[in-house]
């Protein structure tokens, strides 16, 4: 017994002094870091200074055909929060029904922490559920803002310091689909884009939130501040809604503002600054510009180029030596239900002329990983850059390794890490784990040389195959053609020819159910006959005249509008009615209940954000469907006609009162 203690002391003291002489000879016991460099972890959005680079070496330079080894997987819920990882703990923001949370896991194994709950669900069944901002690691702390504009600051264990309501108590504007600005610390304060008057750009003390300058008139939009130095002097970049601003990092000076747009626009990528040089970006594909930026007493900004390429989003770009490396955005969004179209680029920093371009921006990439494996297509990828080597991530949740070289794209390694929907989270990596995140799950995989992973890995290791999974289908075929500007509302032409077209098949429908009632002389088969037609030409249709005039044509209203009047006619007036005839209508009224869920969830899945307020023509056309319903109980010939009539009034008022709402909402005769 006592030897066999005396021996176990012995390996502990062995254990710590290989520990000791390892930190010794490192200055850490990171093996995957320079000898020179600081152990930081991954503390913001983009990385420990920025820019999405790391300084990790030892990196693998293939992985097997299952994959890289994964370290654990874990069910979160939605939101567009990335992982940051200092100290061996993992944070990240999702959401439940129960609520919005700051999540802290044992980054070896995933095993919560501790959690913490800041808000109820943000737009749940909306377009864009969830958190959208990263949490940031500072001074033993954990910032972090909502999407309904408040920044707040936890503990290293989980309570909450302090919180401010910055978009309530400045106004904010220009973030109406939700704040996604990540918290920016640096030099004790906290940096925050607000739009608000006289506060655009906010800073807050670091360590009781209080307000220390406020300063500029613009309004915000989804990019993070950018604090850089400039000929010895501290500033923040603010990339605004229509607007690029600089401002003094001390005491908030603004020191200069360069207009960039009028209108609605929006910036979520990050800007790239090498002194004395700032690159941007932006959707709408307005592609990019480079300025050159001067101190001193009159500090200024000059444009050096401005090219149609390289259009980010939401994923944005990293600057390696000479050249940027990003996704060049085709469309004028990103689709949030479909992979988006456009190509992934080397581009010369400093003259804007393409090296090098992967994929077809002409067409839509498939959904397919071998086909895409195959042709080694990116695709929209987020992208970090560490040893030599680019880490994407792309839309379709597919981890791909290249190198960075500025002559070819040279593909590694890619595995389907987290395929099943769209993903718009950055990769963050931290000794040779890579943690990636979509709305259902967060999982760690280790791609490190394979002679560390016993170094790494605490728990069982698993496969790709491991992590749960489903197909991407894109739904977006069903439309034919789609909408340019998911946000905008429909142009008065679209709505006059979506009147015309649904007319028409109620008039082909009703044809139809005539050749049917020369041989058919019940009444209510008749009728059925009417329904099932309407609703099926409905479906399809908008899809087919689509495709004939390239032209968004949208039918689907009609299905709804029929599904109404099939609810009409089969609920209950007098209360003298049998049983079966009471589930009867039971029946009839879930039907229609899952049909407008499903035609709401299209629209939702689509990104069609404003065709889901044909729902709201229900109110105008049911009192006509009412008294056609009490026609109906007549037998006269001109019963049916009259059926007929009023249901072309019911369409025109369950139209034109779709119509005059979008009209309130959105004021129609600007677009």
């Amino acid at each position: 017994m006592i030897v066999r203690t005396a021996l176990s002391v012995i390996a502990i003291c062995l254990a710590l002094s290989s520990a000791a002489v390892a930190t010794i000879a490192y200055g850490h016991d990171n093996p995957f870091l320079p000898a020179d460099a600081d152990d930081n972890g991954w503390t913001h959005v983009r990385g420990n200074h920025f820019s999405g680079h790391s300084a990790e070496i030892h990196l693998a330079s293939d992985w097997p055909s299952s994959g890289p080894p994964v370290l654990w997987v874990k069910e979160l819920g939605q939101g567009y929060s990335s992982v940051v990882v200092q100290n061996n703990r993992a944070y990240t923001q999702y959401q439940t029904l129960a609520g919005q949370y700051v999540v802290c896991m044992n980054a070896a194994t995933g095993q919560t922490i501790w959690t913490y709950r800041y808000d109820w669900p943000f737009e749940t069944a909306g377009l864009y559920p969830g958190p959208r901002s990263t949490p940031t690691l500072a001074n033993g702390k954990v910032y972090f803002a909502t999407p309904a504009g408040a920044v707040g600051c936890l503990t290293h264990g989980g309570t909450l310091l302090w919180q401010q309501d910055l978009k309530t108590k400045f106004d904010g504007k220009g973030t109406d689909f939700g704040y996604a600005c990540s918290p920016t610390v640096i030099d004790g304060k906290v940096i925050m884009p607000v739009g608000g008057q006289s506060a655009s750009m906010v800073a807050l003390d670091a360590d009781d939130g209080t307000v220390l300058w406020k300063s500029g008139d613009s309004s915000a939009s989804y990019a993070s501040a950018l604090p850089i130095t400039v000929a010895g002097q501290p500033l923040v970049i603010g990339y605004m809604e229509h607007d690029l601003v600089a401002f003094e990092l001390e005491l908030g000076q603004q020191l200069w503002q360069q207009k960039l747009s009028r209108g609605y626009d929006e910036h979520s990528s990050w800007p790239i600054y090498r002194e004395p040089f700032l690159w941007t970006s932006a959707p709408f594909q307005a592609g990019s510009q480079l300025q050159e930026l001067t101190g001193g007493e009159t500090p200024k900004a000059e444009l050096v180029w401005q090219k149609p390429i390289l259009s980010n989003d939401v994923s944005s770009s990293v600057l390696i030596g000479d050249h940027l490396y990003g996704f060049d955005l085709t469309e004028a969004q990103t689709k949030a239900h479909r992979p988006s179209r456009g190509s992934f680029r080397c581009i010369d920093f400093l003259t804007g002329e393409t090296s090098w371009s992967n994929g077809d921006s002409r067409k839509r990439r498939g959904t397919d990983f071998k086909v895409n494996a195959n042709e080694q297509i990116v695709g929209h990828a987020s992208v970090i850059t560490a040893d030599g080597k680019l880490i994407l991530f792309n839309d379709l949740g597919d981890l791909i390794l290249a190198e960075a070289d500025s002559q070819a794209y040279v593909e590694l390694a890619r595995t389907p890490a987290l395929s099943g929907e769209i993903c718009w989270t950055t990769p963050t990596l931290d000794r040779g784990r890579i943690f990636l995140r979509n709305h259902s799950r967060v999982v760690c995989l280790y791609i490190g040389e394979p002679e560390l992973l016993k170094q790494i890995a605490q728990t069982e290791v698993l496969t790709v195959e491991d992590i749960p999974r489903r197909t991407v289908r894109d739904l977006s075929t069903l439309l034919g053609v789609e909408p340019e500007y998911a946000m905008d509302p429909p142009t008065r032409v679209w709505l006059n020819h979506w009147l015309l077209a649904g007319l028409g098949i109620l008039l082909v429908a009703a044809i139809i159910a005539g050749l049917v009632s020369v041989f058919v002389k019940n009444r209510p088969t008749i009728r059925w006959c009417f329904w099932i037609v309407s609703g099926g030409l409905g479906a399809f249709t908008g899809t087919i005249a689509s495709h004939q005039t390239q032209d968004f044509v949208f039918t689907w209203p009609i299905i709804i509008f029929v599904a109404l009047q099939v609810a009409v006619y089969h609920s209950r007036i007098r209360r003298s009615v049998a049983q079966t005839s009471t589930w009867h209508e039971r029946l009839i009224g879930l039907g229609f209940l899952l049909v407008c869920f499903a035609y709401f969830f299209l629209c939702r899945q689509l990104s069609l954000v404003t065709q889901w307020m044909f729902l709201c023509g229900f109110i105008a056309a049911a009192p006509v469907f009412w008294i056609a319903r009490l026609i109906s109980d007549r037998q006269q010939r001109w019963s049916l006609l009259a059926e007929f009539a009023l249901t072309l009034i019911a369409y025109l008022a369950f139209h034109y009162a779709t119509v005059t709402l979008l009209d309130f909402k959105y004021d129609l005769s600007e677009f």
